[in-house]
């Protein structure tokens, strides 16, 4: 399956923090629209599964997308959309609205802030995560000053989630990218 994904070079979104939601101080939330194509005869969950896994994102899970705002302040994500649409506002309040469809990929460094505003009844999306940090749930503002101390600690990932050790994710990402 991996070898099937369309090379592109992905949408790069930078967002400010905005005193709730962080955002990442350095990368871009990086888009790849309609990179994973999903034939009608696999179960399209598991293309994405064995992509990131492939690449070394593992801790899948299989559901949708919040709908209120959260990030994550001590590991970065990659959500496939396998099935369905939505609209969701990615970093936070004064962020970006953009519709995900199936096949479209979102790699949301640490802090991104993200949620669902609408999706369709058939919405599926598989998240997955690096092989390092720790998975957690921020949302209120009694967060944010420790967010803002524990992003920037969290490593550039080895691989993108979708092309390896070759991604664009590993240049957008780099320690000069600011």
């Amino acid at each position: 399956m991996a070898q099937q994904v369309k090379k592109q070079e992905p949408l790069a979104f930078r967002f400010a923090d905005d005193g709730l939601v962080p955002n990442h101080p350095r990368w871009p939330m990086l888009v790849y629209p309609g990179a994973v194509p999903l034939p009608d005869d696999v179960d399209p969950a598991a293309v994405f599964e064995e992509i990131f896994g492939a690449n070394g994102w593992g801790d899948s899970w299989r559901n949708g997308i919040y709908s209120f705002v959260h990030y994550h302040s001590r590991i970065h994500e990659v959500l496939g959309i396998a099935r369905g649409a939505a609209e969701v506002r990615f970093g936070g309040d004064k962020g970006k609205v953009l519709e995900v469809k199936a096949g479209d990929v979102a790699v949301l460094p640490a802090g991104t802030g993200h949620q669902r505003l609408s999706g369709s009844a058939d919405l599926l999306v598989v998240g997955a995560y690096p092989p390092f940090g720790t998975y957690d749930l921020c949302r209120s503002p009694e967060q944010h000053a420790e967010a803002l101390r524990t992003i920037p600690e969290v490593r550039r990932p080895d691989k993108d989630p979708l092309f390896g050790s070759d991604g664009p994710l590993l240049k957008a990402w780099s320690k000069l990218a600011a």
